[in-house]
């Protein structure tokens, strides 16, 4: 699939981000975190977090003794992430830029990852999901969202991860599974 701009372009970054405000304007962006089940005390990854459009309500479903780590590879997502924090006073929430190191989330801490609306734009799906197992609990969960590429797509991916393994779907996302 072609691409209108570079997301990890400052540029294409500020489009997107726009793009994300006037679509907030008309939507409810954190209804999408109702169907993943976020319990006080989880902890949490943002994957793929972007300006951090669903950070506080899940600092606020996970609450203070719960934990929020808002990942990305673009520093401007890590700045207005940061913004948000010092704006809601989120202590509950760690941004984390990623880059060629597996960043600071801690090995099987995580009890919920999601990412949501950048799958399609990952270079290598399979180290990518490697990654993500890696941060999750053995009885933890991952919401994938197929982004911009059809579920089909997605679905090859997640199998030649060989790490996970789809426990329900819908339209929207899959929820995946450690792969006993």
């Amino acid at each position: 699939m072609k691409r209108l701009f570079n997301p990890q372009s400052k540029t294409g970054y500020r489009l997107m981000v726009w793009t994300f405000r006037i679509m907030d304007l008309f939507g409810k962006p954190d209804r999408r975190l109702e169907d993943f089940r976020l319990q006080t005390g989880n902890v949490v990854v943002d994957f793929g977090c972007g300006p951090g459009r669903y950070i506080r309500k899940a600092a606020d479903q996970v609450g203070p003794n719960g934990h929020v780590y808002a990942a990305d590879i673009h520093p401007m997502a890590i700045d207005l992430v940061r913004q948000k924090i010092d704006k809601y006073r989120l202590a509950n929430v760690t941004p984390v830029l990623l880059g060629d190191k597996p960043g600071t989330i801690p090995d099987r801490s995580a009890d919920v990852v999601y990412a949501l609306d950048m799958f399609h734009q990952v270079d290598d799906p399979v180290t990518f999901l490697e990654g993500i197992h890696r941060i999750v609990k053995p009885k933890g969960v991952l919401y994938l969202e197929d982004g911009h590429q059809p579920r089909s797509q997605s679905l090859d991916k997640v199998q030649r991860s060989k790490h996970w393994r789809v426990a329900r779907e819908n339209e929207q996302w899959m929820e995946l599974r450690p792969a006993a």
